[in-house]
Order: C-alpha cells, then structure tokens, then sequence
C-alpha cells in the first residue's frame, strides 16, 4: 500500500480540479449548516458525537436533518483529507499548495471541534457566531488554495494595477464586518435553531429591540458595503483591470443588489425560514466574489500600474 502511494503521482490540472472540488464541497456545507439551523434543527442530536447516545440518529425529522448534515460534514472532511494528501503527490511538487492543503482538513477539524461545543453549550449565539465566521475563514483558504493551482498561464501584466488591487482589497474588511453583523442578526433572531419549547439563548444586548437594532445596523453596513463594490467595479472597468477581476466585481454587485431586495422582502415578511435561507447563500456566495476579486487581482505592486493602450502602426500611418 505504501508503495503503491509512492508511485501515485498527479498532474497539476488533475490537482486543480481536486481543489475546485474541495472548495466546492466546503461552500456547500455552510448551505447545508444554514438550512440545519434554520429548520430548528441545531439541537435534533442533543450530544456530539453520537445523536440520543447512538451512533445513529432516531427516525424524527429534526434528528435526521442535524445527522445528515454531520454525516455531509463527514464527506467535506474525507475530500480535503484526500486533497491534502495528494498535494504532496502532484508533480512538479509546490510547497505553497502543500501548505495551503493542509489547512482545509485543519480547518474541519476545527469545525467539528467547535460544533460540539455549540451543541454542548445549547446553541449559544456567541458559538454559532463563531461557527459560521469559522467557514468564511475556511473558504478563504480554499479560494487561496485553488487559485494558486490553476494551471492557465496568466499574461504578462494581468490581473490589476496597484491602485485597483489596493481598492479591491479594501473591500474584504467591508464583507467582513458585513458577515459579523449579518451573524449577530440572525442570533437576535427568532431561528434560534432549537426545537419549540427548548431554551435557547439569545443575544438582548438591546433588550426586547435588540433585532431590529441588528437589522438597522447590518443594513447600514450592507449598504455602505454595496456603494463600496460599484465604486470598485467602475474603477477597474475604467483602468481596465484583467476580464476575470472584473467578471469577479460584476457578480458581486450583482449578489448584492439581489441582497438588498431580499433583505427588504424579508424583514417585512417577518423573517420566513426560506428567505433566510436564501440571504444565507447568496452571503456565502458573496464572500466567494470578493475573495475571488482579491486572488485575480494580485498583489499591490508600486511600480505597477496601467499601460496606455496600444496604437497599431498602421493607425499612426493613416493618421499621419
């Protein structure tokens, strides 16, 4: 068996794709983490490990949805295991891809570490809060990871000059303050994630108007977060920055936009499940944007800026 690992060796497209699978896998368990929570399933297996002292869960909906999504987090867990293993069996071998794969099965462990003691400590807000920015810091590591091994060669001069990268950067501060309030939103909420009748703790900074505070204030930043990405996106459209910098800001604007509508929706509607749901992903999807954004752009670099385009000779010729 050893032997047979020593001579397995993988190419560089066939690792990239692994890592586009790995992070795949880890964007959909914070979908399948949201839709547990938001289901008032958090506490269906009230112990971690095992659910009701077994290692498989009793036939109720509630403890079927929480053990299905730890058995998907068992799947996500087997993926980046193997993605980390066979980073040190791609050739030509990169350290900086070994590392970086490394810290995805790293990352999980993490989580499961922490979702026990969320479910130990009954869903706690400050936990769950822990728990969801926990994955965002996954992801930017799976973002990192299947950047790095992409196997196109990019252009001499791609990606964006130094006054766009700087800007594009700039914006992850923005997202994250976004994502925390989004989560302190949500902990202020009624989808404790628990069953009708268990207690669940609350955050009631505020009181009885704690939510709406949450709400006004996570709107705020989600707003100003909005203006920031347009400004960012004319700003590389008008530098010209590399097409994928930019394809990456234009879906965040959009994902925004269409966060703004389903926010309003949904806070007049009373925060219904699905549409919670939905914010949730489309959260997800917009920190994917920005991170994507950051990779494309590359690193802020002094002496690089924008080169003035080009005039064919035949042009100057005519002109003259």
């Amino acid at each position: 068996m050893r032997l047979r690992l020593q001579r397995l060796e993988i190419t560089p497209r066939q690792f990239e794709l692994l890592t586009l699978g790995a992070l795949a896998a880890l964007t959909l368990i914070v979908v399948t983490g949201a839709a547990v929570r938001l289901s008032d399933s958090g506490l269906g297996c009230p112990d971690w490990p095992r659910c009701y002292g077994h290692v498989y869960p009793p036939l109720r909906s509630h403890a079927l949805i929480e053990f299905s999504n730890r058995a998907v987090s068992g799947l996500v867990g087997v993926i980046v295991v193997v993605t980390a293993l066979l980073a040190w069996r791609r050739r030509p071998f990169r350290r900086d891809l070994a590392l970086l794969a490394l810290a995805l099965p790293l990352g999980v462990v993490a989580q499961a570490v922490l979702g026990g003691y969320t479910v130990e400590e009954k869903l706690a807000p400050g936990f769950v809060m822990a728990h969801f920015g926990l994955s965002m810091l996954i992801l930017v590591a799976a973002v990192a990871l299947a950047w790095r091994a992409r196997t196109r060669v990019a252009p001499a001069g791609a990606g964006a000059d130094s006054p766009t990268a700087w800007a594009v950067r700039a914006l992850l501060p923005l997202a994250t303050l976004v994502v925390f309030a989004g989560t302190a939103t949500t902990a202020a909420g009624p989808h404790s994630g628990g069953l009708v009748g268990q207690h669940i703790k609350r955050l009631t900074f505020e009181g009885t108007d704690t939510l709406n505070w949450t709400v006004h204030v996570h709107g705020a930043i989600a707003f100003a977060f909005g203006i920031a990405a347009v400004v960012v996106w004319v700003l590389a459209e008008r530098r010209q920055a590399d097409a994928e910098v930019r394809r990456a800001l234009t879906w965040l604007c959009i994902l925004i936009a269409a966060q703004g509508v389903v926010g309003v929706v949904q806070y007049e509607a009373h925060l219904p499940t699905e549409l919670v749901w939905v914010h949730v992903v489309a959260a997800a999807l917009c920190w994917l944007c920005v991170l994507w954004a950051i990779a494309a752009a590359g690193r802020p670099e002094p002496g690089r800026e924008r080169k003035p385009a080009q005039i064919p000779a035949s042009a100057m010729a005519r002109k003259s």
